[in-house]
């Protein structure tokens, strides 16, 4: 098929949503009926994110945890005995989506499955809650946004920071405001220290609890070279998507809400790169990571790294701003925003004003829950269109990575973007503490790609990075085709 712009996606949108008009007006149950009525929710995934959500959406005291699925049944097990002990449980994700009871599905699994999921559940009837990153791929979350769109459901990514009445202060000393004066330019940060995943001799053997199968869903079926199974896939491209997909989501979409009130979906071009550095481990996702987004209005870099601010030390390297937050640079000043706290600075740095939130934690369930009983897609503070095009950003930034090459100092400084050269500036002394410099070999970036507004790669090195936006699907685990467009592959 050949792509089609997304005005006409959009436009193509909103006439499947009209069509389902009569279907989404038509709750699968009339909660209105009992006000202590609760929500029916199956859980995909007995991990550590699922357990943490498991508690937030029980304190709301509108959910109602019936089902719980993971292909691990030890994980599986010590759900059932310490938080949902009358829940029906599943190996097979499908089967739980069978139940007709289930009003709504959390879907907190690996990255590689968000996207699948999410699509069987709505297809299935539910209502769904998915966590960040939404995709592990650009087009595949086309195709998420598509399905909630055709099969009128509530469909929320799990960015909780959007649910923050903090966030509604910051845009409105921003922008209304404008107590700064004119936003410049955007600086992001995620400096946070991982240990490496360890590199075996021979492939891991699978626990025996685990249905092997299912765990793997969409992923190729490749030897596991790390010491474990679960939470370090984050660290492997056939199931993660890195740091940037991991925390890279959440700080870049506090900057696409309250820096650009997202208005802007992806940036026009976008240039960097990184590296996995300093380890010998099973890993291939970069642990040092620095990108350029030019959104064709106010510039955006991001710096990520997982490595000590030097060899054997625990402590994280100090950037300009947070460690895990955002910089809006202003015309009188800065601020500096972060989960739960942001803090303003005039130009001279006298503080002028401070916000303090909640991290958005167990409101942004309630969202979700009150949506699911409206059956109000409208009513989400982050409905999936907004959390397909933030992660796009992060998926666009792993690109950028994997699309690359090595590269001469000259030529990554080449963008002459004050918050760019900080940026690198900055790398380069973090990489220089481990004998590490910008044109080694381990460090591969690639040169500025740019994006047509089909969210296609176009011009120099367009067709290498095209390759990234669509992965190739294990059989009986394909993401279907439903958006009216395509992304080349």
């Amino acid at each position: 098929m050949s792509p089609v712009s997304r005005r006409k996606f959009i436009t193509s949108s909103l006439a499947t949503t009209a069509a389902v008009g009569a279907l989404a007006s038509q709750p699968a149950r009339l909660f209105a009926r009992n006000a202590n009525q609760k929500v029916a929710i199956g859980f995909i995934s007995c991990g550590g994110r699922a357990r943490g959500l498991m508690g937030q959406f029980q304190k709301t005291a509108m959910a109602d945890i019936v089902a719980v699925c993971d292909p691990d049944q030890e994980r599986m097990d010590m759900v059932v005995d310490k938080i949902a002990p009358k829940a029906k449980t599943y190996t097979d994700l499908r089967k739980l989506l069978e139940d007709p009871s289930i009003d709504a599905v959390v879907v907190a699994t690996c990255n590689h499955w968000h996207c699948l999921a999410a699509i069987w559940a709505m297809e299935a009837g539910k209502h769904v809650y998915v966590e960040k990153p939404l995709s592990h791929t650009q087009w595949e979350g086309d195709q998420t946004v598509a399905a909630a769109r055709h099969y009128g459901k509530v469909c929320q990514i799990g960015t909780q920071q959007r649910s923050d009445p903090m966030q509604a202060e910051i845009k409105k000393f921003l922008h209304e405001e404008k107590s700064l004066g004119e936003i410049q330019a955007a600086k992001v940060n995620r400096y946070g220290v991982r240990a490496e995943i360890g590199k075996r001799d021979k492939p891991l053997e699978i626990p025996k609890s685990v249905n092997y199968d299912m765990w793997l869903g969409p992923a190729q079926d490749q030897p596991i070279m790390r010491r474990g199974l679960h939470y370090d896939w984050h660290w492997d491209w056939n199931t993660g998507s890195g740091e940037m997909g991991n925390w890279g989501v959440h700080v870049l979409d506090d900057v696409r809400n309250n820096i650009f009130q997202d208005g802007v979906k992806l940036p026009q071009k976008i240039f960097g790169g990184g590296g996995r550095v300093a380890w010998n481990d099973a890993g291939n996702t970069p642990n040092v990571h620095f990108t350029y987004f030019d959104t064709g209005s106010i510039p955006v870099v991001i710096g990520l790294t997982n490595l000590p601010a030097k060899p054997g030390d625990k402590k994280t390297p100090k950037p300009h701003g947070p460690n895990s937050g955002y910089v809006a640079v202003c015309e009188g000043g800065e601020l500096h925003g972060q989960r739960s706290h942001a803090v303003a600075k005039d130009k001279s740095g006298k503080i002028i004003r401070k916000f303090s939130g909640n991290s958005g934690n167990v409101l942004h369930q309630k969202n979700f829950l009150e949506a699911v009983i409206a059956n109000d897609p409208s009513k989400l503070n982050a409905e999936i269109e907004v959390g397909h095009h933030s992660t796009g950003w992060c998926n666009l930034a792993n690109i950028s990575y994997r699309a690359g090459s090595q590269m001469s100092v000259n030529d990554i400084r080449a963008v002459e973007q004050p918050q760019w050269q900080q940026l690198i500036d900055q790398m380069e002394k973090h990489l220089g503490v481990y004998d590490l410099k910008l044109d080694d070999k381990a460090i591969q970036i690639s040169p500025m790609l740019s994006l047509n507004e089909d969210g296609q790669f176009v011009g120099e090195n367009s067709e290498t990075a095209n390759k990234f936006l669509k992965r190739e699907y294990r059989k009986g685990f394909e993401v279907p085709e439903l958006a009216a467009m395509s992304t080349a592959h």
